[in-house]
């Protein structure tokens, strides 16, 4: 049986950002037996929508496209975790999504969102997306400044690490539906 392996994607990429100290918090959950790999959106750079074809037309020239394309085709499944910017989700999660098209069909995609309000306007809009994209979208817990992260994005004793639990298992279940892992 191959190690499940499932992509934390930091949707960030502001400096001073706290994202990748969610994701890696995210990641540091992962249950035995799963390998977990956070994936920096601002490491991965994308130029915005720049390929010449139509994502769905699935004819990438860009190599970042390309790129990306094979990192996302690697994963079993992803966890995004996801900032509320005045009231959305960041662009640069938005053009990631964006720049693919059938990589995303049947991918299990499970959403952690943080902010004031626990990012409930982000993490609902995204669900939008996610739909339209046809993920196999399953949400989880949004985190709230001052319960569960400190306003400098560390995580405090009261973080639901065990709806985070539930939502790689939720993530593998759905990957082994789809016939991507083996049972």
């Amino acid at each position: 049986m191959s190690t499940p392996l499932i992509g934390i994607v930091v949707s960030t990429s502001r400096p001073g950002r706290i994202g990748p100290k969610v994701a890696r918090w995210v990641s540091e959950l992962a249950p035995y037996g799963v390998r977990a790999e956070v994936v920096d959106l601002a490491a991965i750079d994308l130029p915005f929508l720049a390929d010449r074809a139509m994502p769905a037309q699935g004819e990438y020239d860009l190599p970042s496209t390309l790129a990306w394309s094979e990192k996302v085709g690697g994963f079993d499944g992803l966890i995004l975790t996801v900032a509320e910017y005045n009231g959305g989700y960041p662009a640069v999660l938005k053009n990631a999504l964006d720049t693919l098209h059938a990589e995303w069909a049947g991918m299990p995609v499970g959403v952690v969102g943080y902010g004031w309000g626990g990012a409930a306007a982000a993490t609902g809009a995204l669900a939008t997306v996610l739909d339209r994209l046809r993920t196999v979208r399953l949400d989880g817990p949004g985190l709230r400044f001052g319960e569960d992260l400190s306003p400098e994005g560390d995580v405090l004793d009261a973080a639901p690490e065990d709806a985070v639990r539930g939502l790689y298992d939720q993530v593998l279940a759905a990957a082994r539906e789809s016939a991507a892992l083996p049972v």
